[in-house]
């Protein structure tokens, strides 16, 4: 038996994008992995958003537009400190696109990020100056949705970074580790574990959803 999730509950697949991939521009380690674990908790959810990070091409945050530097150092820009990536997930590239082998054909929105040059944005709900909002939040209160599933790459950025903002939006949020793959830069993962515990989110393996 597979349980069944209803309005109250929404399925958040982040930046499963081929750049993410083995191979991709910003690889994450076994990214690929997370694909079919998503699709079986797609099946469940009646209420499923994709996030997409969708990057000019002289964004900020690449490495490559700022003279001097290479990709994983920090610098301070006016938002406060970023760092600086490989150049990746640009729009309208085969590295931005959803990785082919994803089954959400019900996916009800598609948030695009990063869009803006000047700000980088690892959350589907706020951009990197914490001021600029996506749309996301009021999106789910509309629809009723209490609870948040993260899901997708990476776990220590974009889907920290999500369930962070989805507790402080008001929502329960939960991510689900096995359906995650992580950077871990400079001990970035277990930063990101710590934040999350505190901000009270939940950290589930999908074998606990799906039953």
């Amino acid at each position: 038996m597979v349980k069944q999730y209803g309005p109250e509950d929404c399925l958040l697949v982040i930046d499963v994008q081929n750049d993410f991939m083995p191979g991709g521009a910003l690889a994450v380690a076994h990214g690929d992995e997370v694909v079919p674990v998503i699709n079986r908790l797609a099946a469940a959810f009646a209420h499923v958003v994709l996030t997409q990070d969708w990057h000019p091409a002289g964004h900020v945050s690449f490495a490559a537009n700022h003279a001097g530097t290479q990709p994983f150092q920090t610098v301070a820009l006016p938002y406060g400190q970023q760092v600086l990536w490989p150049t990746h997930c640009v729009q309208g590239s085969h590295g931005a696109a959803l990785h082919a082998g994803l089954d959400v054909p019900h996916a009800q929105m598609v948030i695009r990020k990063g869009h803006h040059r000047q700000v980088d944005s690892y959350s589907a709900f706020m951009e990197a100056d914490r001021i600029t909002r996506t749309g996301l939040g009021g999106y789910l209160r509309e629809r009723g949705v209490r609870r948040v599933f993260c899901v997708g790459l990476a776990t220590d950025y974009c889907v920290a970074w999500s369930a962070l903002d989805a507790r402080a939006a008001g929502f329960e949020a939960i991510v689900i580790e096995d359906a995650c793959r992580a950077i871990d830069l400079g001990g970035s993962l277990a930063r990101a574990w710590l934040d999350l515990e505190a901000a009270g989110a939940q950290r589930l393996q999908s074998a606990g959803l799906l039953y």
